[in-house]
């Protein structure tokens, strides 16, 4: 599998904008299909650079199209303590990459989507930049500071994860925040709107999960 500027996972959920979506990738993405994932890929003909996971919710077919395309296949057993996400995510350490992004790793069973999003927590994901993404909507973690792109109008929700967000700061943001603490028993941070194409956040200490909801 390539080094990679970015590597782009493809998870077995929901993907609401599959267009949006392609839109975002870059020809020098590398490309992860975790299991059932695979199948994403295939819609938007694209093969994988590695299709990962057990393989139980693969379509046989659609796993000899990315075996024929040249895709990197890694077949681990069903019973295991890992996810296959988790298991993708140390391949696409593995590229090198400070980029990643999991795509279609939102919707579907709550179980999973709040797993992917704690996944997010893992030590060795701090000082990256990893975004769950389905084209309409992306998640992300802010640890210390983090630059927005979008358009006005478009929603930003900042909730504080594992205790509360000291000092947060926001510009470019119809309710600004000025140097307050966001709590997770309360919703001051959820639904604020972009004012225009960028918006910035800070905060002094605390985790802040970040989801960004795009305009149609």
């Amino acid at each position: 599998m390539p080094t990679a500027k970015r590597a782009v996972i493809f998870v077995n959920g929901r993907l609401r904008s599959p267009g949006k979506m392609a839109a975002l990738l870059r020809p020098e993405d590398v490309l992860i299909a975790v299991d059932g994932g695979l199948h994403h890929l295939r819609r938007l003909g694209l093969p994988p650079h590695l299709l990962i996971g057990d393989l139980d919710s693969a379509n046989a077919e659609d796993v000899h199209w990315a075996a024929d395309n040249g895709a990197e296949l890694r077949r681990y057993p069903r019973e295991k303590d890992e996810t296959d996400l988790e298991l993708a995510l140390q391949a696409a350490l593995q590229t090198g990459s400070r980029r990643i992004v999991l795509a279609a790793a939102l919707g579907g069973r709550l179980d999973q989507t709040l797993g992917n999003l704690f996944l997010l927590m893992r030590p060795e994901l701090a000082g990256l930049d990893v975004r769950l993404e389905d084209g309409m909507e992306e998640v992300f973690l802010i640890r210390e500071q983090t630059e927005l792109r979008g358009r006005a109008g478009e929603i930003v929700s900042l909730l504080p994860l594992n205790g509360p967000a000291v000092g947060v700061k926001t510009r470019d943001l119809r309710f600004p925040l000025n140097d307050e603490t966001l709590y997770p028993d309360k919703t001051r941070g959820i639904s604020n709107e972009m004012t225009g194409e960028s918006a910035g956040v800070s905060l002094r200490s605390g985790l802040l999960l970040c989801i960004h909801t795009r305009r149609h």
